[in-house]
């Protein structure tokens, strides 16, 4: 799929679906003063570049993308500040400002009726909720250091994963409205979490690294609603932040790929993994995948392509769907 190239090398934030004739890519590009932020929208068929957006052409850069509602809500940092933009059904944009400047802006999740940023300032941790209407500060439990994610189902429904100082390493957190707990959730000894896929149906699956004398292994948890199942992959260390629920129900992911000119892909069903290639480009040599998403009965993916003698750029790639 061709991507209007952007200032070399760009970074790829995000990309997010509402359907199979929507999708949204996020991320930044160069200038001599710094990034500047990047906006591409599928329509179904192709890419083109949105720059209708307030301050597109000022310095920042470009985060996660959510749908609320008929809304598109992007997290943007301009200045070292953070902001909500906020597109109608309609295409107008709008921006909510963050109630305070951070140091870092770690994670961002937004559903109807209510959005979160997790980031640190100089007193330490900060989870920002927003109600719609006004910020609020929210406590966490004793002993978490900082949240390295969050997601959400519902306003009431919130998840993140988080760092603590308990000894207890990497922690699962839920909010349920009134405040945030640990979830309990039986994480492996000596792991992380790189990303938590909820679903609107009630399963939830968590995916990160176990570590072992030093070495990384990727573990797979899933919540059918009654009790956790935790299985081992055999992915090795590849990084599964950008793992997806396919049209196929399967789990996809971007992996490393063994040949310079290709793109490779991971589907994991059940214990069975199997390997797919992306085209092939001609004098490539490097073709990474950053981002994957579900576009109706296709799956989507952007990220970046080097090709031999130039900067690396944009790409995209699409399996299955439409010709």
């Amino acid at each position: 799929m061709p991507v209007p190239a952007a200032a070399p090398p760009p970074s790829v934030s995000d990309l997010a679906a509402r359907g199979p004739d929507e999708a949204w890519a996020t991320g930044a590009e160069q200038a001599a003063d710094g990034p500047r932020p990047m906006l591409y929208r599928w329509d179904g068929a192709a890419w083109s570049r949105d720059a209708t957006f307030p301050g597109a052409g000022e310095p920042g850069r470009l985060g996660k993308v959510q749908f609320v509602g008929e809304e598109t809500w992007i997290f943007r940092t301009r200045d070292g500040a953070g902001e909500i933009l906020r597109r109608s059904a309609e295409g107008a944009w709008s921006t909510v400002p963050l109630p305070q400047t951070l140091w870092t802006y770690q994670d961002f999740v937004a559903v109807p009726g209510a959005a979160w940023v997790v980031g640190e300032d100089s007193t330490g941790l900060k989870v920002l909720h927003y109600d719609g209407s006004r910020w609020t500060l929210q406590p966490t439990p004793d002993g978490v250091l900082y949240l390295m994610g969050i997601t959400a189902r519902t306003a009431t429904d919130a998840w993140a994963w988080a760092d603590t100082s308990t000894g207890a390493g990497t922690v699962v957190l839920r909010w349920d409205g009134t405040q945030w707990r640990d979830a309990k959730v039986p994480l492996p000894t000596n792991s992380n979490v790189h990303t938590m896929l909820l679903e609107p149906y009630g399963r939830m699956t968590i995916v990160g690294s176990q570590y072992t004398d030093g070495v990384g292994r990727t573990y797979l948890m899933t919540w059918n609603g009654h009790a956790w199942r935790t299985t081992y992959p055999a992915l090795g260390e590849a990084s599964t932040s950008a793992m997806v629920r396919g049209p196929d129900r399967a789990l996809w992911l971007p992996v490393r790929s063994d040949r310079a000119f290709q793109s490779k892909y991971a589907r994991l069903d059940g214990r069975r993994i199997t390997y797919s290639y992306g085209p092939e480009r001609t004098n490539a040599i490097d073709v990474k995948p950053r981002a994957l998403t579900t576009v109706g009965d296709s799956l989507l993916s952007f990220g970046t392509v080097e090709i031999y003698g130039s900067k690396p750029n944009l790409m995209s790639e699409r399996l299955g769907g439409r010709s």
